[in-house]
């Protein structure tokens, strides 16, 4: 019998238990401004009351070194870097998520699993096989997708920290040059985060606008999300019931909705 918290199998060697706290995704393509985002969001969140931790993509003490020594000799293929990656994730999920968790903490993760998903896809992975591999990832209370367009996200790049071999699909060969290999793989990438917000029922914001309104848009969000778990769990707690996965996910389902941006143009 699976168990709903999980995506797929759980951990087989670990079944957490009272997972008080709140797990938030923060998910979007390169350059989209996450890691600024979440950065802002904790202070944020502490000065509301709440313990945070933060959780970035491929930063477990594991697999840290490992990864980037692999990505600066561009060694990897579609499984190689499926089975890195999830090594990384499973290492931050039981060490790190998973206890902050217990702790009743709210965890802020920059990227999930879905980055793994979308990028091994357009490396020509099997999407089953890939979604099966992370079939250990719990189930994240609040998903919050910086939805851009390759048009708004090409300056970013260039007034960043530029455009890289792996964020330009360079390893796919998706343009003459790491210019065109950039836009080309990004949009591509885009599609594949856009039809995954879909199936798995994001919160979408606009992140073409301000990093002001991104962050108010998150704020609001995130605020509304923890004001109705709270509200929902007051209850049960004064009559003893043990908050469950099915009570997180009635939560999530009360506390979701989308912005809606104008419809963003893939940039042709």
């Amino acid at each position: 019998m699976e168990d709903s918290r999980f995506y797929g199998h759980g951990l087989p060697y670990r079944k957490p238990a009272n997972l008080k706290g709140s797990l938030i995704v923060i998910e979007g393509t390169d350059h989209v401004g996450r890691s600024t985002q979440v950065e802002q969001l904790k202070p944020w969140l502490e000065v509301e009351g709440y313990g945070v931790v933060s959780t970035r993509w491929t930063r477990s003490a594991l697999l840290y070194e490992t990864i980037s020594e692999a990505k600066a000799g561009n060694r990897l293929n579609a499984t190689t870097f499926s089975l890195l990656y999830a090594a990384d994730f499973a290492d931050r999920l039981e060490n790190e998520i998973i206890p902050a968790l217990q702790a009743g903490l709210v965890v802020l993760a920059d990227r999930y699993m879905y980055t793994a998903w979308a990028r091994a896809k357009l490396m020509g992975a099997n999407p089953a096989w890939s979604r099966s591999l992370f079939g250990f990832a719990l189930v994240p209370d609040l998903v919050l997708y910086l939805k851009v367009d390759v048009a708004s996200l090409v300056p970013r790049a260039l007034e960043g920290k530029g455009m890289d071999y792996w964020e330009s699909g360079m390893h796919l060969a998706y343009g003459a040059d790491l210019f065109e290999s950039f836009c080309n793989y990004q949009r591509r990438l885009i599609r594949e985060f856009n039809a995954l917000a879909r199936e798995f029922n994001f919160t979408t914001i606009d992140a073409r606008k301000s990093p002001e309104y991104v962050q108010d848009r998150l704020r609001q969000h995130i605020g509304e999300f923890l004001r109705r778990r709270k509200a929902a769990s007051a209850p049960a707690a004064a009559n003893g019931i043990v908050h469950t996965a099915d009570n997180r996910k009635d939560a999530l389902n009360e506390a979701a909705s989308v912005d809606e941006p104008p419809k963003v143009q893939a940039a042709k």
